[in-house]
């Protein structure tokens, strides 16, 4: 058994912000990642990072005030002022850590343009961003001299009265599993993206996280609001920058037309994501796409822009859909790219369950609400992977281990034994996971309505039942990725079902939560979120009001 004040599960962004923080307020802290901190799924945000630098003649209200449209007013303000006050400091200390920023003629950091804002304040380095601060983050906690457990597994959280004191692990490498005791863990284990089929998001994106909150105790908030990103290869879903688009591409319909122009005249194709994709969407079911899609295009721009700011793009371009996006448009189509809920927290990354904080994607700290703005997911992981680092560390210098022992791990122990006996002939994991990944994303996308969540619903908890009897061929315990390819898909449902039961007790139209059969926002009735508890009786819905401070909510158009 293994002992740390804090455990921080997953080593993107977020867990490695976390990190950072609490090991210079002078603790023991240990990140657990299923893969290579550099190979986690922060790799993937390519536009920028969001901050108003006031020598730009710009301010943090304004920001926060574009937040909170994009947000479709769901998101909660207190939280939102919080981010948006300190994302200045944030951006200029990754500067100072070592991410190369682009620049402008002048020297000064450079900015483009992104959705939904009214004013050019994302930060960027060309159409990588993400992999930049990430590599720099891995640098600095491996010279803070952070314990990385790199590929090791999180089974379950331990929780010995009501308080959450540690994680039961599997070291792929070798198969074994042990109890880490922590005086904190904080659950930084991304997104849910792979429930949806296809996704932009990284294989490892399955939910873990937010399962394993759910389990022990922790509520889900806002689950229903899922981000389709408005440019993803045909097919494939592989994500193209909105950093595209910021640097001036266009979307055009199968007749040439600029056809944004019909549904955000001002902002174009710099509306917010939400409204672009339901736009994108319009244009294919009337007839007016190409081959279910529409094309972008960044001809204009120039070889040398492409070159200089989109060179991943038109790597990617060529590479999955054979474009030269120097002589012609790419066909793209909106595709599921990001959570918007997730765990609650406040503030400070706490949970529901003493000793659990959470930060990144896998949390809700309601700073996203309905839709989130582009660059500002980055944003979200620094601030408060920063802030629950801080907190949790404090929080552990007053208090002592729990007494947890080896015997923590037994009902882990147990289901693998289970899995790895069901008799041959029963389901394979893959099957399964892409009959709920179909059901998804044909139901729960941009346009919904009753009766497909609720067939979404009913197949979700089909396919849970058939789960029970999964054959997993391999039996071997050293990198047996069968087994967790298995184990993530239980977490799956989890997170599958708590988004078919929020999106179905919604009943408006906001943000990424389009229905076709309820089209008006009704903030008379449903301005609050939506909370998920798990329960014997399985999925428990709660309400809780939205934060209201210096914003109130207005019609929002583009």
């Amino acid at each position: 058994m293994f002992d740390h004040d804090v455990l921080i599960i997953g080593a993107g962004l977020a867990g490695m912000r976390a990190a950072l923080s609490a090991q210079q307020n002078g603790v023991d802290v240990a990140v657990v990642s299923k893969v290579h901190p550099v190979r986690s799924h922060s790799n993937a945000a390519q536009g920028g990072i969001n901050a108003a630098l006031q020598d730009r003649g710009d301010d943090w209200r304004d920001h926060a005030y574009d937040t909170i449209k994009g947000s479709d007013y769901l998101g909660d303000q207190d939280a939102i002022e919080i981010m948006c006050r300190e994302a200045g400091e944030e951006v200029i200390t990754m500067e100072n850590f070592g991410v190369i920023f682009n620049r402008d003629e002048e020297g000064r950091l450079g900015t483009r343009a992104f959705g939904g804002q009214r004013q050019a304040r994302t930060f960027f380095v060309a159409d990588f961003t993400g992999q930049a601060l990430l590599h720099v983050l891995y640098e600095q906690i491996m010279r803070a001299g952070v314990r990385v457990y790199e590929e090791w597994f999180i089974l379950s959280l331990v929780v010995e009265d009501g308080r959450c004191a540690g994680a039961v692990l599997m070291e792929i490498r070798s198969g074994d599993i042990h109890v880490v005791r922590a005086k904190a863990v904080i659950m930084a284990a991304g997104g849910i993206g792979r429930v949806f089929e296809p996704s932009t998001n990284a294989l490892i994106c399955t939910g873990d996280g937010m399962s394993l909150a759910y389990q022990a105790g922790a509520e889900l908030m806002d689950m229903e609001m899922v981000q389709y990103h408005p440019t993803t290869l045909q097919g494939s879903g592989v994500l193209i920058t909105e950093g595209a688009r910021g640097e001036g591409a266009y979307l055009l319909n199968s007749e040439g037309e600029r056809f944004m122009e019909r549904y955000a005249p001002n902002m174009m194709e710099l509306a917010s994501r939400d409204v672009v994709s339901r736009s994108e969407q319009t244009e294919i079911n009337e007839g007016r796409g190409i081959n279910g899609c529409v094309l972008l295009d960044c001809r204009h721009l120039g070889e040398q822009v492409i070159r200089e700011r989109l060179s991943q793009i038109q790597e990617i371009a060529r590479d999955f859909a054979n474009v030269d996006i120097t002589k012609e448009p790419i066909p793209i189509q909106p595709g599921m790219h990001y959570q918007m809920g997730g765990i609650k927290t406040d503030i400070d990354g706490q949970t529901a369950v003493p000793g659990l904080y959470a930060a990144g994607e896998v949390a809700c700290v309601s700073v996203h609400g309905g839709n989130r703005l582009g660059a500002n997911s980055l944003l979200d992981t620094l601030v408060f992977g920063r802030r629950s680092g801080q907190h949790a560390s404090d929080a552990v210098k007053s208090i002592s281990h729990a007494n947890v022992t080896d015997a923590s791990a037994d009902a882990d122990r147990e289901n693998i034994q289970g899995l790895l006996s069901n008799a041959e002939g029963g389901p394979m994991f893959g099957a399964l996971r892409h009959e709920m990944g179909k059901t998804m994303n044909d139901n729960l996308a941009v346009y919904r309505d009753q009766q497909g969540m609720e067939t979404a619903l009913s197949d979700i908890r089909e396919v849970r039942e058939r789960y029970r009897s999964v054959y997993v061929p391999d039996k071997g315990k050293t990198f047996n990725t069968n087994l967790l390819f298995t184990i993530e898909l239980g977490f799956m449902f989890d997170c599958a079902e708590s988004v078919a039961v929020s999106g179905l007790e919604r009943k408006e139209s906001r943000g990424a939560h389009t229905r076709t059969d309820m089209p008006d926002r009704d903030d008379e009735n449903w301005l609050k979120h939506i909370l998920v508890k798990n329960s014997v009786d399985g999925p428990a819905l709660e309400h809780l009001p939205v934060v209201i401070t210096d914003w109130k909510p207005e019609v929002r158009s583009y």
